[in-house]
């Protein structure tokens, strides 16, 4: 019973200990928060931190010197209450006999004539109230107790061996009072009288002293802590007026930087904020004129762009229809003339392919291209796009590897939708698996597809030339060509890249490339499975990783033959 009580015991114990330690970090991490984010609170919390060390420091020197200088106060007037009050004690023991049975009615007698002293006494004034202490030394020197009239108890050992050697000395000390320990001040001193070794010993209570010691210690106190309350505000005023301008120019700069090219710094004096927001102003006025400049510039080059593409199109159909008479014709031609006729069929058609990427890149640019998104099954979209590169592969020697999630006895159930613009993301493959195959160097290409509860991804692979160090980006420039001299296989107009890009961008997706010299280059595309959600990953690592060894059941796929294969089952790959 007792064991279970103490383990349930232990366990609450344990479960609060973990509460409390789980809210002091959660405090902790968001003042460190805090701490980062605001300039103010560490510019006040760093003054409060030097400022108390001065101030500490203040204090102590202050305490000390107060403390001092009432002592040393204390310790001359003693003194000079001491040796006043030896004199009287040896005017009154000045006739007294040394072996008479009455001496120690004699050093009371004396003793009492110090402590009802004349009233011109300044010394007396000045030093306080004491108790006097007579010591008769002649009994000690034979190992017994000495004769004493007064709280003998409470001089010291220490101090009546340094008066019995005829020093005058002084001592602080703690007594033991009825009200309880309290400090003094003893002094002590010789007498000589009527043959006899005397010592006077004067206690000074220092209970004035330590109550005003305190009163000082708690005046320091309380001041230290309204001067640091006041310099908190002061640094917290001070830093307000510093900080608000820098927090409204930032919370300017932010709106500028959101494309509200109007905003500007409100400019209050002449200091130096007041000069900060005027060339704060000064800067955004100059970008927001050159930010218009380049958007009509750039509107001006979309429009001549849109406006070329279109005026090319009337004389390029004149010319086509002249071209393709010729070209019906060409049998009839002589051998050069016929090759010739070939020629200028194939350019036209290039020349065709090139106008109509000019006229979607200008649309692209304007911002007016629509996205007619339809629920597609991605399968079936990669093997439209593989099966019409399928004769340019055939006819390069280049095999395609095509791995889709699931085996060919649940294709019906393993469907891969999602909401996108077929005509787009075919032209986006079409682009990729064309680019692969001219930069292929023959060896064979792999089409990956996966897909999550979020996301659909399908990655082209080849291993051919691969990307240099920083051309991951420059692949998707316009008109950008890692190598001039090589010869393109497909046609392209230098454009295919960039206008898959920017339709991966109008889906919500990405399009990411990698490559490595000589290790070949690959193309990431990811889209989102809805339209209007946000990506946050890709099923696809960038490249993906190769299939698993035969035999592993994590999953299956397939494989579609490239040139000359015949079509086999790929065991081992898993979305």
């Amino acid at each position: 019973m007792v064991r279970r009580f103490g383990a349930r015991l232990a366990r609450k114990i344990a479960r609060r200990s973990h509460r409390l330690a789980g809210e002091v970090r959660r405090r902790w991490a968001a003042f460190g928060a805090l701490w980062r984010r605001s300039l103010q609170l560490r510019v006040v919390v760093s003054t409060l931190a030097l400022s108390s060390a001065v101030v500490f420091v203040l204090g102590m020197v202050l305490q000390t010197q107060i403390t001092d200088r009432l002592l040393s106060a204390k310790r001359q007037a003693a003194i000079s209450q001491t040796e006043s009050s030896a004199k009287t004690v040896e005017r009154e023991l000045v006739a007294v006999n040394p072996d008479s049975e009455n001496v120690e009615a004699k050093l009371t007698n004396a003793v009492n004539k110090l402590a009802s002293p004349n009233g011109d006494d300044q010394a007396n004034v000045a030093a306080g109230a004491f108790e006097p202490v007579l010591v008769d030394g002649r009994r000690a020197a034979g190992g017994l107790r000495p004769t004493a009239t007064g709280p003998f108890n409470d001089v010291s050992p220490e101090l009546r061996r340094e008066v019995e050697r005829e020093q005058f000395t002084t001592q602080f000390s703690t007594v033991e009072r009825a009200s309880g320990r309290g400090p003094v001040l003893a002094v002590g001193i010789p007498v000589r009288s009527a043959g006899r070794s005397l010592q006077l010993y004067l206690l000074f209570p220092l209970d004035s002293e330590q109550r005003t010691i305190s009163l000082v210690q708690n005046t320091l106190v309380v001041v230290g802590l309204l001067l640091l309350l006041l310099l908190a505000g002061i640094a917290n005023l001070v830093t307000r007026q510093v900080v608000r301008p820098v927090r409204q120019a930032a919370e300017v700069a932010e709106r500028f930087a959101d494309g509200q090219l109007d905003e500007r710094m409100l400019v209050v004096g002449e200091d130096d904020v007041a000069r900060l927001a005027e060339s704060f102003n000064e800067m955004a006025a100059s970008i927001q004129r050159q930010i218009r400049q380049l958007e009509e510039f750039g509107q001006l080059q979309r429009q001549f762009t849109s406006d070329v593409s279109h005026e090319l199109r009337t004389p390029l159909t004149t010319v086509r229809m002249a071209a393709d008479v010729l070209h019906a014709s060409r049998e009839q031609f002589p051998e050069g003339l016929a090759r010739s006729t070939e020629l200028m069929v194939d350019e036209l058609d290039r020349f065709e392919a090139l106008l109509t990427d000019l006229l979607e890149i200008s649309r692209l640019d304007a911002g007016v291209a629509d996205l007619a998104a339809e629920t597609v099954d991605m399968r079936g979209v990669v093997r439209r796009v593989v099966g019409s590169l399928r004769p340019i592969a055939e006819k390069a020697g280049v095999g395609i590897d095509l791995r889709t999630p699931g085996g060919e006895a649940a294709e019906a159930a393993a469907e891969v939708t999602a909401e996108v613009d077929g005509r787009r993301v075919e032209r986006i493959l079409r682009n990729l698996l064309a680019n692969a195959v001219d930069h292929g160097e023959g060896q064979p290409i792999e089409v990956w597809l996966a897909a999550d509860d979020h996301a659909v991804a399908v990655a082209v692979r080849d291993h051919g030339v691969g990307l240099r160090p920083g051309e991951e980006e420059l692949v998707f420039t316009r008109f950008w060509r890692a190598d001039p001299s090589r010869n393109r296989r497909t046609g392209g107009t230098g454009l295919g890249l960039s206008i898959s890009l920017e339709d991966a961008r109008l889906h919500g997706g990405w399009l990411e490339a990698w490559g490595e010299p000589g290790a070949g280059a690959c193309f990431r595309l990811t889209l989102p499975r809805r339209q209007g959600e946000e990506l946050t990953g890709s099923p696809l690592a960038l490249p993906p990783e190769p299939p698993a060894p035969a035999g592993d059941q994590r999953g299956g796929g397939e494989r579609e033959a490239g040139a000359g294969e015949p079509a086999e089952s790929v065991v081992g790959w898993q979305e």
